[in-house]
C-alpha cells in the first residue's frame, strides 16, 4: 500500500492507497515545530485506528508547500515504517511538459494536482485550488501545464480582516441568506463568499478569452479544503474533486517506478 502525504501551509492530507483505491484519508495541521517521532507516533496512531498495520506500506510518496517539514516527514518515513519516500519536485517524472518561464519555480502540489485532473477528465482545463492561496492552474488539450494565477485564499483574507479591522470580529464562514447584509457579520459573510464567487468567475471567464479557440471544451475543476464552501454560488465549475492532490500522488508515484518493481 501507498502512503501518500499532501503537506499544505495549513493542512496535512493523508491517503492510504491500495492500487487505485483510496482506503482511507485524513487532515492534520501542519506544524513545523513537530520532530518526525512526533509525527511517526501520530501516523502510526491514525493508522492502527482504521486496522492498517505498519507492515501493510510497502511504498510512499510527498508533495510539499512547506520545505522545511519534508525532511522531517522523510526522516518519519524511515524511522517508523522503513520506507524512503518519493518527494515530488525537480527530477521526478510528473507526465507533463511545464510551459513556465522557469519550470522550477512551479510548486510540487500545483503539478500534482494538475496532473491527476488531467489524467480523470481530460483536457483543456482548469483547477482551482481552495487553499491558504486561491489557485487557477491550467492545463491544455495534449495535457501540458500552461501556467496559471495566484490569489490570496479564503481563510488568510478572512484574518486579515479580523487582525487588521478594529471593530471587525472573527466571522464564521457560512452562506448568508442575502447579499445584501443589515449587520457586520452578515456583510463580512457576504462579502467573503459572493467576493470569493465572483473572482472566480472573473478569472475563469478571463483565462478562457486569453485561450481563445484552445478553450474550446474547457472544464473547471475545483479542490482543496475550502471548496465546498463557494462552489455553490459558482456556475463554471464542472466537478468538485476535494482528493486531486492524494490521485495525484498516487499516479506520480506509478509512474516512476521501473517496469517490475513493486
Amino acid at each position: 500500500m501507498l502512503l501518500a502525504i499532501d503537506v499544505g501551509n495549513r493542512v496535512m492530507s493523508i491517503g492510504i492507497y491500495d492500487g487505485k483505491q483510496l482506503k482511507a484519508e485524513w487532515s492534520t495541521a501542519t506544524d513545523r515545530r513537530k520532530t518526525y517521532d512526533e509525527y511517526g507516533l501520530l501516523f502510526r496512531d491514525l493508522l492502527e485506528h482504521q486496522g492498517f498495520r505498519r507492515e501493510d506500506l510497502t511504498a510512499a510518496a510527498i508533495t510539499s508547500s512547506v520545505p522545511p517539514v519534508v525532511p522531517t516527514l522523510e526522516w518519519m518515513c524511515q524511522k517508523y515504517f522503513d520506507l524512503k519516500p518519493l518527494v515530488v519536485g525537480p527530477g521526478v517524472r510528473t507526465g507533463m511538459v511545464i510551459r513556465y518561464d522557469n519550470p522550477r519555480e512551479v510548486a510540487s502540489d500545483r503539478i500534482v494536482i494538475a496532473a491527476a485532473a488531467y489524467e480523470k477528465y481530460g483536457g483543456p482545463l482548469i483547477v482551482v485550488d481552495f487553499g491558504t492561496a486561491t489557485i487557477f492552474d491550467v492545463v491544455s488539450r495534449s495535457g501540458e501545464y500552461l501556467g496559471g494565477v495566484i490569489a490570496p485564499g479564503i481563510t488568510i483574507s478572512v484574518e486579515a480582516l479580523f487582525s487588521q479591522a478594529a471593530k471587525l470580529p472573527r466571522i464564521e464562514l457560512v452562506r448568508p441568506q442575502t447579499v445584501l447584509a443589515r449587520n457586520t457579520i452578515h456583510a463580512m459573510q457576504s462579502g467573503v463568499i459572493f467576493g470569493f464567487a465572483g473572482q472566480v468567475e472573473e478569472l475563469v471567464e478571463r483565462l478562457q478569452q486569453e485561450l481563445g479557440p484552445a478553450a474550446e471544451g474547457i472544464k473547471v475543476i475545483a479542490t482543496g479544503d475550502m471548496a465546498d464552501l463557494i462552489v455553490g454560488e459558482v456556475g463554471c465549475v464542472t466537478a468538485v474533486d476535494p482528493y486531486l492532490a492524494l490521485e495525484g500522488l498516487r499516479l506520480i508515484y506509478e509512474r516512476n517506478q521501473t517496469r517490475g518493481e513493486r
